[in-house]
């Protein structure tokens, strides 16, 4: 029986898997293996370098496959107008895309004695509630759900009934907790969310962080710069600038209004002092081509990271929806949050618990 293994979608589940196997004791670590799921970002030469590192066993990438993948799969998705025959369509749909995906799992997890995986909305969590095999579930952010409960959002209407049909039966599948095989799911602050749920467990992110060392965290920046002397650049050339604005980008909207978004918030906080950036990693637009004028971290360095390196300080960092509540390198940070957005787009698109009933 293997120890552990985890799924990761992006680089801060990769970020938040390092925090974990560092925060066990010597002789547990190098126990565990790493999925690297394609489905959702491109992780370059990341697998290169966590290998190189010797924290993890093995370190592989999986090529799960979204549902679009399937074309026999859209008919399942058809709305019947008639909650009977929805379940049942969603009950063949439940199946089919678990066992459609099966030949792309590159390991056997019933050989491992825990699987973590986040976003088990994905695929993989609709693999292992088919094949039974229990697992842990993780947050697919940093508070995510305090801002979006997905799985409530995403079953609006008879909850409780879908519930019944997913935690009891395994007919259908709710991911984040209400899974059958779902054995618990960590959260970093239970008390901020605003929907319980029994599986929910909290292990604070920011605890896992502060018990590193200066090893550690060297070991965790090896893994995840690209270019540490580029970087380290960057930074020593940032001391020399005096008051600074970050910047986080999102993947807000369409591509258009978000480029309208960032100039806006490049013309306001600019006011203040000098803009660098920081894009996101799932964020598609070219900031480099459309921003260029301004300095940009690197878009694959969680922005936790930047926490590890005292020489880098920022007088206020902004963001619109991501949660900054981890951030301890700026002497402000300001989320503007739904208010803000809701004069770019349809407040119904980023307003998702408020839709919950």
């Amino acid at each position: 029986m293997k120890e552990r293994v985890y799924v990761c979608h992006t680089y801060y589940h990769v970020y938040v898997a390092f925090l974990k196997e560092l925060n066990l004791p010597l002789e547990k670590r190098g126990q565990a293996d790493l999925l690297l799921s394609k489905m959702s970002i491109d992780f370059e030469h990341l697998k290169d370098r966590v290998e190189a590192t010797g924290l993890f066993g093995k370190v592989l990438e999986y090529d799960e496959k979204r549902e679009d993948f399937f074309p026999e799969l859209a008919r399942y998705q058809q709305d019947k107008g008639n909650i009977v025959f929805n379940m049942f369509f969603r009950m063949r749909f439940t199946r089919k895309l678990a066992k459609l995906n099966a030949p792309y799992v590159p390991v056997n997890f019933k050989e491992y004695g825990d699987i973590y995986v986040f976003c088990d909305s994905d695929p993989v969590g609709y693999y292992l509630n088919w094949k039974r095999i229990p697992y842990h579930a993780l947050e697919d952010g940093l508070n995510s759900l305090v801002h979006i409960d997905a799985a409530r959002y995403d079953n609006r209407g008879h909850f409780g009934l879908k519930v019944f049909f997913s935690r009891k039966l395994n007919l259908i599948f709710i991911q984040n907790g209400y899974g059958k095989y779902c054995i618990d799911m960590e959260v970093n602050d239970i008390a901020s969310i605003p929907y319980p749920c029994p599986q929910y467990k909290e292990v604070p992110r920011q605890q896992l962080a502060d018990r590193l060392t200066a090893e550690d965290k060297d070991l965790i920046l090896r893994a995840f710069i690209r270019d540490k002397e580029e970087l380290e650049r960057q930074i020593e050339n940032s001391g020399q600038v005096g008051d600074k604005i970050l910047i986080l980008t999102e993947p807000l909207c369409s591509l258009e209004v978000r480029e309208k978004i960032f100039r806006d918030l490049i013309d306001t906080y600019g006011r203040e002092g000098t803009i660098f950036l920081k894009p996101h990693p799932r964020d598609g637009l070219d900031y480099r081509k459309l921003f260029g004028e301004y300095p940009q971290f690197d878009p694959t360095v969680p922005m936790e990271m930047l926490n590890f390196f005292p020489g880098l300080r920022f007088k206020k960092v902004i963001s619109v929806l991501t949660e900054i509540k981890a951030i301890q390198f700026a002497d402000e940070a300001v989320r503007l949050g739904p208010d803000f957005l809701d004069k770019y787009e349809d407040p119904a698109r980023h307003r998702q618990n408020e839709q919950i009933r």
